[in-house]
């Protein structure tokens, strides 16, 4: 579990106590992809592994880690 990582989206099914994450890794992306979808693959000169961006500010990033909770 990620440590020191807090999250007030209390409606995620990793939100917990605290609000600290508790998901097993975090994937952060740039806004540019924020509409990709993140569970195909791709190639590494796509958005795979080699893949780097930069953001000038934390405002240009986006968590992709969020899943609702059920019920």
């Amino acid at each position: 579990m990620p440590k020191g990582v807090a999250c007030s989206v209390s409606n995620c099914a990793f939100w917990g106590q605290g609000n600290q994450c508790g998901a097993d890794a975090i994937n952060i992306e740039i806004d540019q992809h924020a509409h990709a979808d993140l569970t195909a693959e791709f190639a590494d000169e796509d958005l795979g592994v080699n893949h780097q961006d930069s953001a000038k500010e934390s405002s240009a990033t986006c968590c992709h880690t969020f899943k609702p909770k059920e019920g």
